[in-house]
């Protein structure tokens, strides 16, 4: 305990408040809350009071530590959770990877709002949901609700209607023929959808519905009928848990791979969706605070809060939570353990789909290991090398007819692709001829001719037969590297021709080693293809540019080099022409009026 620290806890306060221990660095390490801050703190401080290992090694690094006051508990809890989301302290459990979570929104605050999905939640008066952690889900989401109901989608709106109204995905408001009563109504049944209410959403379309018919607008009519069957297909599959009511029921269960949270969302009676949710920071920590922590930091950010909240267990702080929410929400907020009945059958549930999540993701972390680890050693195995092959670099060899000859060196360590050693070579002494075994002479040559023995790869790959193994061994060998295996893939069926040897190595079919050395040659296929259809994009693209007046090397490497493409310097303006550097006014007419006069030939 340092001097400092010492000092500050003679000083500490009978009040409420929160705590932030720091290291020696000033960073913060650990933000708590208290009742009484005099107490807890000084508990961290005291030899004899029975800490955990996680507890003991964040006292041993707390050089200082700040307070701030609350006016009560409630407070503190909410400044709490402000601080944790802040600083992402070492110390403190935490959602993993909370900062990400997509949220929909609907924007309110506009005359003719839009529904999307966004990352940060601002008091702008827009109504938000979630967080969630599917984000393919809740895309998918988004699509269905824009099938449903032909909102606009544009940042801005225009003065004439867009391609979405053309595909009827959108009533166009921007033409002022839309009845803003019309539109009002859509977002509201946006926003009762977007809740779980479909049942709501059902009775005030099939009511539009039958106003819009008595009042002749059968097209109007026509498109609720369309929406109506859509969200009665819809409400189909959510499954009656309750009788009736808003909750959200939590199970959580933990492994030897971490701790999982599971909630299960019901809205009016019906379940509407889950999420899950990992613990970070939880290995030492028990069932009661973990859960704490879990319902102070997601409902934190929460977008929606339920009148019931339905716990697999008791918690010491039930009721300051309670007392928050309700606050949150602006109502009556209920936190308990239901004991039977079909809220307990949710909550079991809730527990079962955790314990079960932790299952998948064990089994894919063990299949993970497999095609990587276990691949590796296999392939070491297969091959009988001496020790294995942890880093591997493969080389591939591309040309379109000799032109535009590349290389690529991909490098796979620990069975997975390493794309930051990832290299690609320009082949110069193969140029305008087919050689693949030249052009293996060349790239092996620069990749290892300077290379000290503890800079080589633990194997290296030759996308070839023979030939091209024949070729990449006289250049390695010659250069010194004579304990450095090499091997050859041949194209067809996968063989592996070996070093003196003539016959090749078979690995077994389904075999992890062969799943392994076919994805670094496919990665090395791909990879050289990349490069080399860019190198003929450039050539093309100059070929191209070498037609028009007024543009010579020096202007055609700065329209490229500023537009990346020809599509985008054919769909540029004189105006932006002329401002790449280099160009003017009269080069930048020229290649447009160009362009112009292909596009005029087409029609």
């Amino acid at each position: 305990m340092t001097e400092l620290v010492e000092e500050k806890l003679k000083l500490l306060p009978d009040s409420p408040g929160v705590y932030l221990m720091k290291d020696a660095r000033g960073k913060i390490i650990y933000v708590g809350k208290a009742v009484v801050l005099k107490n807890r703190v000084r508990q961290y401080f005291q030899r004899n009071k029975g800490h955990t290992p996680k507890v003991r090694a964040m006292v041993e690094k707390i050089a200082d530590f700040e307070t701030i006051m609350t006016g009560s508990e409630v407070e503190a809890l909410i400044l709490e959770c402000n601080l944790i989301k802040k600083h992402r302290p070492r110390y403190n459990i935490s959602l993993k990877d909370d900062k990400s979570y997509p949220y929909v929104k609907v924007t309110l605050q506009e005359e003719f709002p839009r529904v999307f999905v966004t990352r940060r939640i601002l008091k702008d008066g827009a109504r938000y949901f979630g967080p969630y952690t599917n984000v393919t889900a809740v895309h998918e989401s988004l699509k269905l609700l824009r099938r449903l109901f032909p909102l606009r989608s544009c940042r801005q709106m225009g003065e004439r209607p867009c391609l979405e109204y053309h595909i009827k995905r959108c009533i166009a408001p921007c033409t002022g023929n839309v009845d803003r009563e019309e539109y009002d109504a859509m977002i509201r049944a946006v926003l009762l959808f977007l809740e779980g209410r479909t049942e709501d959403v059902e009775r005030e379309l099939s009511a539009r519905m039958q106003a819009a018919a008595e009042s002749y607008h059968f097209e109007l009519a026509a498109r609720l009928r369309d929406q109506l069957a859509a969200v009665r297909r819809v409400a189909e599959k959510q499954n009656i848990v309750t009788g009736a009511g808003d909750q959200d029921a939590i199970g959580m269960a933990r492994s030897d791979i971490g701790v999982c949270v599971q909630i299960f969302f019901v809205r009016a009676g019906k379940m509407i969706g889950r999420e899950h949710f990992l613990l970070q920071g939880s290995e030492e920590e028990s069932d009661e605070a973990l859960l704490t922590a879990f319902l102070q930091q997601y409902y934190h950010q929460a977008a929606f809060v339920p009148r019931e909240v339905l716990l697999p267990m008791e918690l010491e702080e039930t009721e300051l939570l309670s007392e928050w929410l309700s606050e949150k929400k602006g109502g009556k907020v209920q936190i308990f353990v239901p004991q039977r009945g079909s809220k307990r059958d949710i909550v079991n549930m809730a527990e079962g789909n955790a314990e079960k999540y932790l299952r998948d993701e064990a089994e894919r972390v063990k299949q993970a290991n497999a095609q990587t680890l276990g691949a590796v050693e296999e392939l070491g195995h297969y091959l009988g090398l001496r020790e294995l092959p942890n880093r591997m670099e493969c080389f591939d060899i591309s040309h379109n007819q000799g032109s535009e000859t590349v290389a690529s060196m991909v490098v796979f360590e620990g069975g997975l692709p390493k794309k930051s050693d990832y290299r690609r070579f320009k082949i110069r002494s193969a140029e305008g001829k087919p050689d693949d075994f030249k052009s293996m002479r060349e790239v092996t040559t620069r990749r290892y001719g300077k290379l000290t023995e503890e800079e080589l790869p633990d194997l290296i790959v030759i996308d070839g037969g023979k030939g091209q193994l024949s070729s990449a061994l006289e250049i390695i060998r010659g250069a010194g590297h004579l304990k450095v295996p090499v091997v050859g893939l041949a194209k067809q069926f996968e063989l592996i021709f070996v070093e003196g040897s003539s016959d090749p190595v078979v690995l077994p079919r389904h075999s992890q080693a062969l799943y392994l050395i076919q994805r670094i040659r496919d990665e090395a296929h791909r990879f050289a293809i990349t490069y080399h259809r860019k190198l003929r994009g450039k050539r093309n693209l100059v070929s191209v540019l070498d037609h028009i007046d007024g543009i010579g090397p020096k202007r055609r490497k700065m329209l490229w080099s500023h537009f990346g493409n020809l599509n985008r310097i054919k769909a540029a303006s004189v105006e932006e022409l002329a401002a790449v550097e280099g160009m003017n006014l009269p080069a930048a007419e020229a290649v447009y009026q160009f362009f112009a006069a292909q596009r005029d030939l087409l029609y």
